[in-house]
């Protein structure tokens, strides 16, 4: 796969400690960091896991300057499930979260994002544009129709987060035919404005950085968001059709320059 510079390598993991790797980074990340948990969390270790690992593919961002004995190498992280593995690993990540009918009945090639993060030290350089061209590889090679996976803000505060989830509801909801929706027992409504009280500048500026990613390429947004008390988010469902992305889209998604 492609890459920028000679240090950094893009690929996914290779072996044990890969993912080791991968866990590691989603640890500080996730729970250090954003002060989320889970049930197969290990302190001790300091690993971020759960059942779903064993059966994705973990595309990892490698600095190869740090120390992979100390797990120190993996500096990006993607995790991937491409639909035709989805019954073996008992139905999506995401089925927990949203009703994903809309998508399966659709017929075309499914890909899972998620548990997407990058090392603190790596932020604003070029690792998230490596991750995203090393996605865009895998999604031609595969030859994957539909994306989808779900993104996060941080804290459960919906009234805080009114803006954001109010302007994505309002300007970037999903058609009708690919609208998943927070499954009914947890359906938090994203609509809490108005469209004529959204801020816009004020709302752009809540959303993080890898949710306004999706949305430049041609994303929508899921109806509902689901508040994970365990890991201190409110989700939202991004979903991305590549035949709805314009040239421009396309280009920057395949890494072209």
């Amino acid at each position: 796969m492609r890459q920028e510079e000679p240090y950094f390598e893009i690929r996914l993991a290779e072996s044990e400690q890969d993912l080791l790797g991968a866990q590691r980074l989603r640890y500080e990340v996730f729970v250090e960091e954003l002060q989320g948990n889970g049930s197969l969390v290990d302190h001790e270790a300091r690993l971020e896991r759960d059942r779903f690992d064993p059966f994705y593919d973990h595309m990892i961002l490698v600095d190869r300057r740090r120390d992979a004995t100390a797990l120190e190498h993996v500096v990006g992280a993607y995790r991937l499930l491409p639909g035709e593995r989805a019954a073996a690993a008992g139905g999506f990540y995401c089925a927990g979260e949203y009703e994903l009918a809309p998508l399966e009945r659709t017929g075309r090639r499914l890909l899972e994002l998620g548990r997407s993060c990058v090392h603190t030290d790596y932020r604003g350089g070029t690792a998230l544009f490596q991750l995203w061209k090393g996605l865009g590889d895998y999604v031609l090679e595969r030859e994957i129709e539909l994306l989808f996976g779900v993104a996060s803000f941080h804290g459960t505060d919906v009234a805080a987060l009114a803006q954001p989830l109010s302007f994505l509801h309002h300007a970037h909801l999903a058609p009708e035919a690919l609208r998943v929706r927070a499954v009914d027992e947890h359906f938090t409504a994203m609509d809490i404005l108005a469209a004529e009280e959204v801020d816009r500048v004020r709302a752009v500026r809540q959303i993080p950085a890898l949710i306004k990613a999706y949305l430049r390429l041609g994303g929508f947004v899921g109806e509902g968001a689901f508040i994970d008390h365990p890991f201190n988010t409110t989700d939202i469902c991004l979903v991305m059709d590549t035949e709805r992305m314009t040239a421009q889209q396309r280009a920057t998604y395949s890494g072209a320059r």
